[in-house]
């Protein structure tokens, strides 16, 4: 049995298998060839944070696959509550098939990992987003955008970055991260990113010029200055982030047929400029829905790996 916590545990291999499984279920939608693959199985999704595009992705992802999904917010469960997460976690684990949980400390997926008999997915923590970094290279195969990869992420050094930092470091492209000082991604991470790039040959490189990060590069992404239990520091980082902005000058910097990625929300003006998101709006919003094709590939696949 394996879980999806961190692209860590992952070889290459197996992300683009995911992520080809993934891309052969949107390919037969229509065609439903997938429709009974986890039928008569339940996901149960815990939330300790709110989210529109992972509830909606696995929720819908999990019926177009014969199963039923559970909503468990941190009100309806006793989970942070006075009830430890390793009894939550046998007891889920032992009424549903899988378990996605969105919430704050890596650690607590962790040990909710270490004590339950099914699979459990991160959909997003404070350190690390992987889902989201499946759909995002689905969509970048999808635009033949995946050869050659040369990748500027401007803005926070948070759990996006991180998850393009694991996701070059295994795939073995080039990533330049740009972020304001004081505001640079986690030293842990980045040492154990460095260490997997060199087995695959990656390059990472961490600056503070968004402007250097971009030159040549032929994929821009980016994400909300401000995330979710940060609302308090806004109007800082705000200030602190000013040119940092994801803008057409930027953009003419970058290899003329560049893409431009963003997971959502995005803030016009703040991280992106509304022109810069119009333009590739079809690519970003494509992305968006990709975390449903994405997440569907990597169930079927974690189901399949029960018995091997």
């Amino acid at each position: 049995m394996r879980h999806f916590l961190t692209l860590k545990d992952f070889t290459k291999e197996e992300i683009l298998e995911i992520v080809d499984l993934g891309l052969q279920i949107k390919k037969n939608l229509k065609a439903k060839i997938y429709k009974k693959e986890l039928e008569n199985q339940t996901l149960a999704m815990i939330f300790e944070k709110s989210s529109t595009r992972t509830r909606v992705s696995f929720e819908t992802g999990m019926f177009q696959l014969g199963g039923h999904a559970l909503f468990l917010s941190n009100r309806d469960i006793h989970l942070g509550r006075g009830e430890p997460i390793k009894d939550t976690a046998r007891v889920i684990s032992s009424m549903c098939d899988m378990v996605m949980i969105r919430t704050f400390e890596q650690s607590m997926i962790e040990e909710f990992a270490s004590y339950s008999k099914v699979p459990v997915i991160n959909g997003l923590t404070d350190s690390f987003h992987p889902v989201q970094l499946l759909a995002d290279y689905m969509t970048l195969v999808e635009y033949e955008a995946h050869e050659n990869i040369v990748c500027a992420y401007i803005g926070d050094g948070n759990n996006m970055t991180h998850s393009w930092m694991i996701l070059a470091a295994k795939l073995g492209f080039e990533l330049r991260i740009a972020t304001p000082k004081g505001y640079e991604v986690d030293d842990a991470i980045l040492k154990e990113a460095l260490m997997l790039a060199k087995e695959s040959g990656a390059t990472i490189k961490t600056m503070n010029d968004p402007n250097e990060a971009a030159t040549g590069a032929n994929v821009i992404t980016t994400d909300t200055w401000t995330s979710m239990g940060q609302e308090e520091e806004k109007d800082q980082r705000i200030k602190t982030f000013k040119g940092f902005i994801v803008d057409e000058k930027l953009m003419l910097l970058a290899h003329k047929d560049a893409r431009f990625l963003h997971c959502l929300p995005a803030y016009r003006g703040l991280e992106v400029s509304e022109d810069v998101l119009e333009k590739h709006s079809e690519m970003v919003f494509n992305e968006a829905e990709n975390r449903l094709h994405a997440q569907k590939g990597l169930m079927v696949w974690l189901d399949k790996k029960r018995g091997v």
